[in-house]
């Protein structure tokens, strides 16, 4: 991810939205997962394999959502 930031005379800030959009839903989309919102996990090794696992489910939800 690049931050942007709007400049005078070059980006306007109307457009910078859609990135910020792009970004919120991603984060939406863990929120769905309560492990993840409150972290359970004491050790870090833990809470990395349930995010995997969490975007892993999202992909496969994204890519065939007639399964789900």
């Amino acid at each position: 991810m690049i931050p942007r930031n709007a400049r005078r005379g070059v980006d306007a800030s109307h457009k910078l939205g859609r990135y910020r959009w792009v970004v919120e839903r991603s984060i939406a989309k863990f929120s769905r997962f309560r492990r993840l919102i409150i972290r359970y996990e004491r050790s870090a090794d833990l809470y990395l394999a349930f995010l995997t696992l969490a975007t892993a489910i999202i992909c496969f939800r994204t890519l065939y959502p007639v399964l789900c």
